[in-house]
């Protein structure tokens, strides 16, 4: 069982599963078509979704079992997908792998990537009960049914009434492991580490304008409107911003995450990196007729856009070379943008905006106050003896 990647006559892409005869999984084929095309999710989606069913149905066949009624053994496969390397789980299992040291070990998946496997078995044996390719009996051993009348209020919504809830009965406990921040210190030492203009500008999209890693690849060079009036262009929005845009049909399989168009407005600092840029990009023949912002500029292929994980492999040769005592992440940078824009005095509804979030509760995994600003309120608060001595004066 292996995940493969599927391009359709139209262009676009999906992820599936492929049997030892290389013919696609039907009920995991059928599930992540649903995920792409069905529930409009990404490709990443499918990618993920697609390595995560290619184990378990491995973990299946291994053991002897029908992936349709392995349910009541799920926690089984929890041990097995916690604490097997890739000596034993991968494509081809080492000599003697059949031997899997359990708990005690050094688990080889942390309890993040268990669960997200467990999501993907769960729905796609819940699409095959569905379609009446696995039994019915097997939901009730997957999920919990539940009212949401024991959910708080806040959770049930005014004037929500009470309904049934679904539950996942295997999950593991993950430990709260906030994502950090990149400090500041560390992103001028990433900006001092480029060599390259176009390296510079992508350190600065991301810590100056939040942008995720799959909307930066993604930018258009119709989406730069850089002038002070860009009406020219069609565009009413004043001095110099960017369009963040959702496009399904991107050859570098890059995705903006947010299903609706945002403008981020930007200084001029980044209006200086990208005037660079583009006087660097002009000394590339190849990208002259590539419409994507960000291309190959030293390696080939010369002018084609750059794939997502090119963003990551750049950060990681950076922080090396910086000599950072960690390798910095494109989400640190975008945490960092979050954080240093409400420290500024940016508002929730602003920083919402910015970010590209539905909702302004999503920001809040994203602010990390900077320590002086949690001394300065404390500072503020005045101490008990100076309240005494106001009392006493109104008195």
């Amino acid at each position: 069982m292996r995940a493969f990647a599927v391009t359709l006559p139209s262009g676009q892409r999906y992820w599936t599963v492929l049997d030892e005869s290389l013919v696609p999984v039907p009920a995991a084929d059928r599930f992540l078509r649903h995920m792409r095309f069905g529930k409009n999710g990404a490709e990443s989606t499918t990618e993920t979704y697609a390595y995560a069913l290619a184990l378990f149905l491995r973990w299946c066949a291994r053991t002897d079992r029908d992936w349709r009624t392995a349910a009541p053994d799920l926690g089984l496969f929890m041990t097995w997908l916690r604490y097997a390397p890739k000596s034993v789980c991968g494509l081809e299992p080492s000599l003697g792998a059949a031997l899997m040291l359990g708990p005690g070990a050094k688990p080889a998946r942390s309890e993040k990537r268990v669960n997200a496997v467990l999501t993907a078995v769960r729905g796609m044996v819940a699409e095959a009960v569905t379609h009446k390719d696995a039994p019915g009996w097997v939901l009730p051993v997957l999920f919990d049914l539940a009212s949401t009348a024991d959910l708080p209020a806040v959770a049930r919504g005014e004037n929500a009434g009470t309904k049934l809830r679904l539950g996942a009965r295997h999950r593991m406990k993950e430990p709260k492991r906030p994502v950090d921040r990149a400090n500041d210190e560390e992103i001028v030492a990433l900006l001092r580490a480029c060599r390259s203009a176009r390296d510079r500008l992508m350190i600065l999209l991301m810590a100056r304008s939040g942008l995720r890693r799959g909307e930066l690849v993604g930018l258009r060079r119709e989406d730069m409107h850089f002038l002070l009036d860009s009406s020219s262009l069609g565009c009413q929005v004043s001095r110099a911003h960017l369009h963040v845009v959702r496009r399904e049909l991107n050859p570098n399989g890059a995705w903006a995450k947010s299903r609706r168009e945002r403008v981020v407005p930007v200084d001029g600092l980044l209006v200086r990196a990208h005037d660079h840029y583009a006087m660097e990009r002009l000394a590339c023949r190849a990208a002259a007729t590539c419409d994507f912002v960000l291309v190959n500029l030293f390696r080939a292929p010369l002018g084609a856009p750059m794939p997502p994980r090119a963003v990551n492999e750049l950060l990681t040769a950076l922080s090396e070379r910086a000599g950072l005592a960690r390798r910095v992440r494109p989400h640190q940078l975008r945490h960092a943008f979050a954080s240093n824009a409400r420290d500024a005095g940016a508002e929730w509804d602003e920083l919402s905006e910015l970010m590209g979030h539905e909702s302004p509760e999503s920001l809040a995994p994203y602010l990390h106050p900077d320590p002086q600003r949690l001394r300065a309120a404390v500072e503020r608060v005045p101490s008990p003896r100076l309240l005494d001595t106001d009392t006493q004066v109104q008195r």
